[in-house]
């Protein structure tokens, strides 16, 4: 089955309360997108301690679009967050290694993600050294850090090569999601697809998430 994880992206935990309210009681997961204005662009909430405020059902995984994330990951290590996505160009290979490490020990799963442009051919090394690692995000635009952005149709074929390399591994796709392409990202491959604007950007969020779950349940993969 393929899980379909809303992407919010939030100035501050003010935001993010009132975005995971919309999405309460429909959805299982939902991704915070955590920007520092180094990394990419935007700068958006980047406090792990102020979500043990936050009182919901809907789980958390957060994405760190940040510079030298292993200076961070801990305090979100200690944070309510049970996924936590790390991205390969945003520190050194020794680091990535490191943070999958620390997760590993504190029970947390740690995933990789990879920009558009990245080859998956840097993964071999990553699962070679840590057997536990299942977890693998693929972006599916150009430029990360906004949400709207065109998905890239060549992510298909890094989507479908990955599947076939891994094929018990869990493979997240976030970016340029849509009610149009959502059926082509899950046949390609993808159990995890993140969606922001397909759901927050529409009068009925809860509607529109049902109606990307339906699409993707629709898939003949």
């Amino acid at each position: 089955m393929v899980e379909i994880v809303p992407a919010i992206i939030a100035r501050d935990i003010e935001e993010v309360k009132q975005k995971l309210a919309l999405i309460e009681g429909a959805v299982t997961w939902a991704q915070i997108d955590v920007m520092d204005g180094v990394f990419t662009p935007p700068v958006t909430f980047n406090d792990p301690a102020a979500l043990r405020d936050v009182t919901t059902t809907v789980r958390l995984e957060v994405h760190l679009m940040v510079a030298r994330p292993e200076n961070s990951i801990d305090a979100w290590l200690d944070s309510p967050v049970a996924r936590i996505l790390v991205h390969y160009e945003s520190t050194t290979p020794a680091m990535v290694h490191e943070m999958i490490r620390r997760g590993e020990k504190k029970g947390k799963e740690v995933g990789i993600a990879l920009k558009f442009e990245t080859p998956i051919s840097i993964l071999d090394d990553f699962f070679a050294q840590h057997p536990s690692l299942r977890f693998i995000q693929l972006m599916g635009i150009a430029e990360i850090g906004y949400h709207g952005h065109p998905f890239e149709v060549k992510t298909l074929e890094k989507i479908s090569a990955l599947r076939a390399q891994h094929p018990d591994g869990i493979l997240e796709v976030d970016g340029g999601v849509s009610a149009e392409n959502i059926s082509r990202i899950a046949q390609a491959g993808a159990s995890r697809i993140v969606a922001g604007s397909a759901i927050f950007k529409t009068d009925d969020p809860k509607r529109a998430y049902r109606e990307l779950v339906r699409l993707a349940e629709n898939t003949e993969i």
